[in-house]
């Protein structure tokens, strides 16, 4: 495929890509896009000008929304076809490539958008899905030659966080605070965390309602994801520390995370399926699988200080992923949980086995132990105010490259 539209080779948004999201236009109104290159293109105007007729069940404008959610619960019966023919309409010699006048309305740069939630997030998990960062965990906080909890092969741990607290692209936020206690202190003291962190995720948001009491399997549940996005899982290591026993994560966690605004459908994703890492031992019944599940995902964190220039902290990979997106899937709703249209479950930290790889600070450091240089000659153990995460990520194969953009947020003082 060639698209009319032109763009770098290095765009994370060509025309394999197709990605979905919304923004806010120039005109000051509100749309659910898409976008090839630098170009942003407003589906519900595009809708309007009957660019989009012949999709069965599309039969009214779900684009002109403020999420993607009318158009995700539509299902892939509507949003493969769509994506198909977005394709078709901005490949060379369409009929979209002669109309002038919709390219003028429908067309926008961007720096003319502001992007915005792609989604209302229903409900949040997260997992814990890494053997790299579980282990390295592990040997941290407890037995070097036990790092692995006992269940911890046998099912993807996860817990429910915060959908409130979660935040596009953009967005800074003030840094948390909370109680803490020091290994030293008699008492926990109150006041601003001094271990802020960030933790390199990935996630995948759900297009279906469910029954409770309805499971969904392995086989199924691809059917019912819709895309992906880039995602920081922020945390307070400190307040982490002191609260998480016995019933895990809460006030540490639940501040802010932060998600790319564009969503790359898993259809956009099928070239660069590779195998899941072996599970041993063999895992229940019910999250055995077929097929190939894992994504060869290119990752990239950078750390940026107030006045400082860019370093690369991270690069790492989504395929090293020990439990995939169908089986976290499976296993959260084995008990009867039910799914809700915009569910939005993270991966947890995704960190390689080379020290580089590591997809947070608590690693990269090894708590604090061994301080990270940044190239203006600074240090790190944890994360200042004034610093800039960015976390970027794509896949390439065969000169074709699917990106999912960028996801950034600045660390502000405490209120």
């Amino acid at each position: 495929m060639k698209s009319f539209i032109e763009y770098q080779k290095e765009s994370d948004f060509s025309i394999h890509n197709i990605p979905f999201g919304v923004a806010i236009f120039k005109n000051e109104y509100i749309a659910c896009c898409t976008r090839i290159g630098d170009q942003i293109i407003d589906l519900a105007s595009l809708y309007e000008l009957s660019y989009l007729e012949g999709i069965e069940e599309l039969e009214e404008n779900v684009f002109e929304a403020y999420t993607l959610n009318d158009f995700i619960e539509l299902g892939k019966e509507v949003t493969v076809p769509v994506r198909k023919k977005l394709q078709e309409l901005f490949s060379e010699g369409s009929l979209l490539e002669k109309d002038e006048k919709a390219i003028e309305n429908c067309f926008f740069e961007l720096d003319e958008v502001e992007m915005l939630m792609p989604v209302h997030v229903s409900n949040y998990t997260d997992f814990y899905s890494s053997i790299e960062h579980a282990t390295n965990v592990g040997k941290m906080f407890r037995d070097p030659e036990n790092a692995l909890l006992p269940n911890w092969k046998h099912l993807p741990v996860g817990y429910h966080g915060r959908a409130s607290s979660i935040v596009v692209s953009g967005m800074d936020f003030h840094r948390p605070k909370g109680q803490t206690k020091a290994a030293n202190e008699v008492a926990p003291s109150f006041g601003p965390t001094k271990q802020l962190d960030f933790e390199l995720e990935m996630a995948f948001i759900v297009n279906k309602n469910t029954a409770l009491g309805e499971s969904v399997t392995t086989q199924e549940a691809e059917n019912a994801i819709f895309g992906m996005v880039l995602f920081n899982d922020w945390s307070a290591r400190d307040i982490q520390a002191w609260e998480y026993v016995p019933l895990g994560p809460f006030l540490g966690k639940s501040f802010c995370s932060s998600i790319s605004p564009w969503v790359i459908t898993l259809e956009a994703l099928e070239l660069f399926r590779v195998a899941s890492p072996k599970q041993e031992p063999e895992v229940l019944d019910y999250l055995k699988f077929d097929g190939e599940k894992n994504f060869d995902i290119n990752l990239t964190v950078s750390l940026t200080p107030e006045k400082g220039e860019e370093t690369i902290i991270c690069q790492s990979n989504f395929k090293y992923m020990y439990w995939n997106m169908a089986q976290q899937l499976a296993h959260h709703t084995i008990n009867g949980c039910n799914l809700e249209v915009g569910d939005m479950y993270a991966s947890g930290t995704i960190s390689g086995k080379e020290e580089s790889s590591f997809g947070s600070l608590l690693e990269l450091t090894w708590r604090g132990e061994k301080p990270l240089r940044l190239n203006d000659g600074t240090e790190r153990k944890f994360l200042e105010d004034g610093d800039q995460i960015s976390i970027t990520g794509y896949c390439l194969k065969e000169d074709i490259r699917v990106g999912f953009g960028e996801v950034k947020a600045k660390i502000l003082p405490s209120k």
